[in-house]
């Protein structure tokens, strides 16, 4: 038998190498700018055609590279930040295992050009599929400037696995995000199809968080800072008021490496344990710094995942930091020495000896079943005030029992089969309870349904159906509301611009990441919306939607849609109303359940009742 194991192709094995490395666009531009950053560059630009499908460009002015280097660079495990086994315990660079530039020219066309400073005159690589196209000498800046052209061009199963424009473009800018974060001192800049999506100057963390997440966010930052022999911490994390439904302003930095660690964000989350509720997530952007010697990076090929030798130390750490900046920065009330301070109002202007303390009077005669005699009610007590007011005097027919007729309603079948009860309320007078519930007497007892849960039912349906058919009707609002949402969030909102028109809003673009609401959808009725604050929710709650259930993009628009504009409990409601949301609910195909699986409609016999008082 002859021998089957042999050494696979250098081509072979750098596409198997770029399956792991590049998984799409976003993997090749957090490569690119890991290099620039890790060559000095304090100027970074990233330029975009197709969602990085047709090209990603880095220009960087950092150190560049020799001829040698420049060549050298693409070949496998060439790296110039690891030359011995004990380095991997001592990384501080971005990068560290010389796999992402093979990998890259695998899978691409390639054409990079470098020049040192000290060099008067640069190189030119081109590289298609692996195969080294020519080398020859240019004029070029200092720094390098790589071209990716084409990206799973010679691989066309992957290139076909990649999504939307938009879906991509949100993965390269989250990347973007994360190192232009973690490195404010350089100057960053993002180009998509001629149009720029970031500037980013030189610039301390918290302002570089204001520029990447939004203006909005500089009230919305408490600084964390704690120095111990293990680690130090600094970095800044959300007040809990501003906390989200949805993960992804989270950013855990490791010498300044972006990781992802559920371990540690449990630490945060159990700081605002007394704040939050488990489904709303805070903002936090935390730099640990430690020694590399404590930590392995050398997890995972993405490099998200590091292990610690003091995992529960730091675990501690980070806790006992974030709970502290909560008391001092957050909870604890600020002192304005502008305005009078709340003791003098507990401070009395009269004597001791002139205060009288109250007394309590009681009629020991009052019979609150005897009929009054008087146009006021007497009170079984009464302060030293005096304080009667006047209400009518037959309050006892408020506990009469009601003698109307009843009229019946036609029996609404639950079940198709006839095996369930019928459930027909037997008159339409409603009652709402604690405006939350609506109730109503049945034949075999009374039937209590949640009213928010019951209106997102019917929204949710007839959401769905206008995403099927495309006849969302709208209605025009009086003054034309703008909504500016971050880069990311705009990316969606944009691949899902169609679908939310045809829920009924009329939405068009209007500059960068900027959105213009004209009219909103007429199933919302006359309640008071706020356009855009609805809009935000939308996309808020879609990005919860499909992010928790995995739920498809027309479905999770739906879902989201129905629950920002259903009515919530604590709304009162008319008789009027009550009766058209329970007409409505009963005509839905799922009545009996809520969009989270939650029933909507309880019922509660007469023989359960009749227990109650042991009957």
């Amino acid at each position: 038998m002859s021998d089957i194991i042999q050494l696979l192709p250098d081509s072979v094995a750098n596409q198997i190498a770029a399956g792991e490395v590049v998984q799409r666009p976003a993997s090749a531009v957090k490569e690119l700018l890991e290099n620039a950053i890790d060559a000095g560059a304090n100027k970074v630009q990233l330029i975009l055609k197709d969602a990085g499908k047709a090209l990603i460009q880095m220009i960087d002015n950092g150190c560049g590279m020799s001829v040698t280097d420049a060549r050298m660079c693409f070949e496998r495990h060439a790296t110039s930040k690891v030359r011995k086994a004990a380095d991997l315990f001592a990384i501080r660079t971005m990068g560290f295992r010389g796999e992402a530039m093979a990998s890259i020219a695998a899978i691409s066309q390639v054409e990079m050009k470098t020049r040192r400073h000290e060099d008067e005159i640069g190189t030119m690589i081109e590289i298609e599929g692996a195969t080294f196209i020519k080398q020859e000498p240019c004029a070029t800046p200092a720094g390098t400037s790589i071209c990716i052209k084409n990206l799973f061009y010679n691989t066309p199963a992957r290139r076909n696995f990649l999504r939307s424009n938009p879906a991509e473009m949100r993965h390269i800018i989250d990347e973007f995000q994360r190192i232009s974060m973690a490195n404010p001192h350089i100057a960053f800049s993002l180009h998509s199809d001629g149009q720029e999506i970031y500037r980013l100057p030189a610039s301390g963390l918290k302002q570089r968080i204001v520029h990447l997440l939004g203006n909005n966010y500089n009230e919305r930052l408490i600084p964390v800072e704690e120095e111990t022999s293990i680690i130090n911490l600094k970095g800044f994390i959300g007040k809990p008021q501003f906390a989200k439904k949805t993960r992804g302003e989270q950013f855990f930095f490791v010498n300044n490496r972006f990781i992802k660690d559920g371990y540690l964000n449990h630490a945060v989350t159990k700081a605002y344990e007394e704040l939050l509720t488990e489904e709303n997530f805070p903002l936090y952007v935390l730099f640990i710094d430690i020694d590399p010697a404590k930590i392995d990076v050398n997890v995972h090929p993405t490099k998200t995942e590091i292990k610690y030798l003091e995992e529960k130390s730091i675990y501690a750490i980070m806790h006992s930091a974030v709970k502290r900046s909560l008391g001092r920065f957050n909870i604890s009330p600020s002192i304005d020495f502008d305005q009078e301070t709340g003791f003098s109002s507990m401070i009395s202007l009269k004597k001791p000896e002139d205060i009288v303390p109250p007394t309590i009077n009681f009629n020991p005669d009052f019979n609150p079943f005897g009929e009054s005699k008087s146009t006021t009610r007497e009170y079984a007590y009464q302060s030293s005030n005096d304080y009667q007011p006047a209400v009518s005097k037959n309050w006892g027919s408020l506990y009469e029992i009601v003698k109307h007729q009843p009229q019946e309603q036609a029996a609404l079948e639950l079940d198709p089969e006839g095996e369930d009860e019928k459930l027909a309320p037997v008159q339409k007078q409603l009652m709402q309870v604690h405006n939350k519930y609506i109730m109503s007497q049945i034949k075999s007892g009374i039937m209590v349904i949640d009213q928010q849960a019951a209106h997102e039912r019917i929204l949710y349906e007839r959401f769905l159906l206008h995403l099927e058919d495309r006849k969302g009707a709208s209605q025009q609002s009086l003054f034309p509301q703008t909504v500016t949402l971050s880069p990311n969030d705009f990316e969606l909102a944009k691949s899902l611009l169609e679908d939310i028109k045809s829920l009924g809003f009329e939405v068009r673009e209007f500059g960068k990441n900027t959105l213009v609401i004209e009219g909103i959808p007429v199933d919302l009725g006359s309640n008071n919306f706020n356009e855009t604050q609805l809009f935000e929710h939308l996309i808020e709650g879609f990005k919860n939607s499909q992010q928790e259930l995995k739920l498809d993009k027309r479905d999770a628009l739906a879902r989201s849609m129905a629950r920002n504009s259903s009515i919530k409990s604590g709304v009162s409601l008319e008789q009027e109303e009550m009766n058209t949301l329970i007409e409505q609910l009963f005509a839905c195909k799922t009545p009996n359940f809520s969009i989270s699986g939650k029933p909507v409609i309880q019922t509660i016999g007469l023989t359960e009742i009749d227990k109650k008082f042991d009957r």
